[in-house]
């Protein structure tokens, strides 16, 4: 009696929506990750060395 169902084996297809999802999440990393970087970039305020100094 033969199966309707897909193999497991075989490769599944993406749909349209899909694909354009993962367009968006690729877009929306590459954005995530330019913001964090350019946060790590930036200088720390003198203000703050001089607070983080008061700590220790």
């Amino acid at each position: 009696m033969p199966s309707d169902r897909k193999s497991s084996t075989e490769p599944k297809r993406k749909t349209a929506e899909q694909t354009k999802q993962g367009g968006k999440d690729k877009d929306m990393g590459a954005a995530l990750r330019s913001v964090y970087q350019k946060t790590v970039n930036e200088a720390i305020p003198d203000e703050m060395l001089d607070l983080l100094g008061k700590l220790g």
